[in-house]
């Protein structure tokens, strides 16, 4: 019967659609910009793999150009937005939208290394079901909550 069902991927256009609404609607509710800035960068990631699957000529078929492609996209739309530079939202001396969108980008990219060790070591299968979306899930919520701490006792 397992026939019958589709394969699933973690990286859908309803989820990230539904995750881009979410980061505007947290904006609206007050959440700092840098934690905001984490799940955009996590955002652009996963856009980015779903985009790369989708492409046939293999050139572009490399995620990691899509990755990129989006994160300096979106730096630049921020920059000229007028949503990075402001002199008293920094975190660490680095602006927190800035630091918050490489955080995301280094944790869902280090997801994405995890999820593949983790098959490697178990002969190419899964530990888990929906490994694939647990893993960075977990990895983006751990390093959200954690940052989240930082800026409250800072």
């Amino acid at each position: 019967m397992s026939f019958l069902v589709p394969e699933v991927y973690a990286q859908c256009p309803v989820c990230i659609v539904t995750v881009g609404g979410g980061l505007l609607i947290a904006k609206k509710f007050g959440i700092d910009d840098l934690l905001v800035a984490i799940w955009i960068s996590a955002l652009n990631t996963a856009l980015s793999f779903w985009i790369a699957r989708a492409i046939k000529q293999k050139l572009l078929r490399n995620p990691l150009f899509w990755t990129l492609g989006l994160f300096v996209t979106s730096i630049v739309y921020l920059y000229f937005s007028k949503q990075i530079g402001h002199p008293g939202n920094v975190f660490w001396g680095i602006d927190k939208v800035l630091f918050g969108m490489i955080l995301g980008l280094v944790v869902s990219l280090g997801a994405i290394g995890v999820d593949l060790l983790l098959r490697k070591t178990h002969s190419g299968k899964v530990y888990f079901p929906y490994q694939k979306v647990v893993v960075p899930l977990v990895l983006l919520l751990g390093v959200t909550l954690v940052f989240k701490f930082l800026l409250t006792v800072k």
